[in-house]
Protein backbone atom coordinates (compact mmCIF):
# COMPACT_ATOMS: atom_id res chain seq x y z
CA UNK A 1 0.00 0.00 0.00
CA UNK A 2 1.44 3.42 -0.97
CA UNK A 3 1.71 6.71 1.53
CA UNK A 4 -2.15 7.49 2.19
CA UNK A 5 -2.49 10.94 3.51
CA UNK A 6 -3.95 11.14 7.22
CA UNK A 7 -6.64 13.37 8.31
CA UNK A 8 -7.80 14.38 11.59
CA UNK A 9 -11.36 13.43 12.90
CA UNK A 10 -14.19 14.72 11.29
CA UNK A 11 -11.88 17.08 8.67
CA UNK A 12 -11.43 14.90 5.81
CA UNK A 13 -12.19 16.33 2.51
CA UNK A 14 -15.58 15.58 0.44
CA UNK A 15 -15.36 12.99 -1.78
CA UNK A 16 -13.93 10.21 0.28
CA UNK A 17 -16.18 8.36 2.83
CA UNK A 18 -15.56 5.38 5.41
CA UNK A 19 -17.08 1.19 4.72
CA UNK A 20 -19.41 2.26 7.50
CA UNK A 21 -20.33 5.76 5.16
CA UNK A 22 -20.68 4.12 1.94
CA UNK A 23 -22.81 1.40 2.65
CA UNK A 24 -24.83 3.67 4.50
CA UNK A 25 -24.85 5.03 0.50
CA UNK A 26 -25.42 1.71 -0.83
CA UNK A 27 -22.50 1.53 -2.03
CA UNK A 28 -19.28 -0.57 -1.24
CA UNK A 29 -15.33 0.11 -2.05
CA UNK A 30 -15.10 -2.38 -5.09
CA UNK A 31 -11.68 -3.64 -5.19
CA UNK A 32 -10.03 0.16 -4.86
CA UNK A 33 -7.23 0.97 -2.67
CA UNK A 34 -7.72 3.05 0.31
CA UNK A 35 -6.78 6.52 -0.78
CA UNK A 36 -6.67 8.39 2.95
CA UNK A 37 -7.34 7.68 6.70
CA UNK A 38 -8.90 9.43 9.44
CA UNK A 39 -7.11 9.18 12.54
CA UNK A 40 -9.44 9.72 16.07
CA UNK A 41 -7.25 10.88 19.05
CA UNK A 42 -7.36 9.21 22.35
CA UNK A 43 -6.09 9.59 25.72
CA UNK A 44 -3.16 7.41 26.58
CA UNK A 45 -3.88 5.16 23.58
CA UNK A 46 -2.66 4.79 20.16
CA UNK A 47 -5.53 7.06 17.80
CA UNK A 48 -8.78 5.15 15.95
CA UNK A 49 -8.32 5.21 12.79
CA UNK A 50 -10.74 4.69 9.86
CA UNK A 51 -9.62 4.47 5.82
CA UNK A 52 -11.05 6.39 3.69
CA UNK A 53 -12.23 5.18 -0.09
CA UNK A 54 -13.17 7.90 -3.07
CA UNK A 55 -16.80 7.99 -3.56
CA UNK A 56 -16.49 8.51 -7.58
CA UNK A 57 -14.80 4.88 -7.77
CA UNK A 58 -17.49 3.00 -4.86
CA UNK A 59 -19.98 0.36 -6.87
CA UNK A 60 -23.55 -0.41 -5.73
CA UNK A 61 -23.88 -2.66 -3.25
CA UNK A 62 -24.78 -6.34 -4.61
CA UNK A 63 -28.39 -7.51 -4.45
CA UNK A 64 -29.11 -9.88 -1.87
CA UNK A 65 -30.25 -13.69 -3.57
CA UNK A 66 -32.76 -15.60 -2.32
CA UNK A 67 -29.89 -18.17 -1.50
CA UNK A 68 -28.28 -15.31 0.49
CA UNK A 69 -31.56 -14.79 2.34
CA UNK A 70 -32.06 -18.08 3.40
CA UNK A 71 -28.43 -19.00 4.03
CA UNK A 72 -28.45 -15.85 6.61
CA UNK A 73 -31.86 -17.26 8.23
CA UNK A 74 -30.26 -20.71 8.38
CA UNK A 75 -27.34 -19.34 10.70
CA UNK A 76 -29.09 -16.93 12.70
CA UNK A 77 -31.07 -20.17 13.39
CA UNK A 78 -27.98 -21.92 14.22
CA UNK A 79 -27.20 -19.29 16.42
CA UNK A 80 -30.30 -19.21 18.27
CA UNK A 81 -30.65 -23.37 18.97
CA UNK A 82 -29.66 -24.14 22.41
CA UNK A 83 -27.21 -27.21 22.32
CA UNK A 84 -28.87 -29.02 25.48
CA UNK A 85 -32.11 -28.47 24.65
CA UNK A 86 -32.16 -28.27 21.13
CA UNK A 87 -34.72 -25.29 21.52
CA UNK A 88 -35.18 -22.23 19.70
CA UNK A 89 -34.46 -19.72 22.52
CA UNK A 90 -35.70 -16.64 20.93
CA UNK A 91 -32.00 -14.91 21.17
CA UNK A 92 -28.70 -15.47 20.50
CA UNK A 93 -26.89 -17.98 22.65
CA UNK A 94 -24.27 -16.36 24.83
CA UNK A 95 -20.95 -17.83 23.38
CA UNK A 96 -20.21 -17.31 27.11
CA UNK A 97 -22.92 -19.76 28.07
CA UNK A 98 -23.15 -22.26 24.86
CA UNK A 99 -26.39 -22.83 26.02
CA UNK A 100 -29.82 -21.08 26.43
CA UNK A 101 -29.93 -19.27 30.07
CA UNK A 102 -32.42 -22.17 31.12
CA UNK A 103 -30.04 -24.54 30.42
CA UNK A 104 -27.26 -23.07 31.86
CA UNK A 105 -28.90 -22.07 35.09
CA UNK A 106 -31.41 -24.68 36.06
CA UNK A 107 -31.76 -24.07 39.31
CA UNK A 108 -32.87 -20.28 39.19
CA UNK A 109 -36.35 -20.79 38.60
CA UNK A 110 -36.39 -22.14 41.73
CA UNK A 111 -35.22 -19.38 43.93
CA UNK A 112 -37.42 -16.36 42.11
Amino acid sequence: MATVSVYPWRLAPDGLATRRQLRAAGLRPGGQDVVAQVERPRRRRTPLTAFLYRVDRAKPVRPMTPAKTAALERANAARRTCTACRRDAGYVIPSSLGMCVPCAYPDADQHV
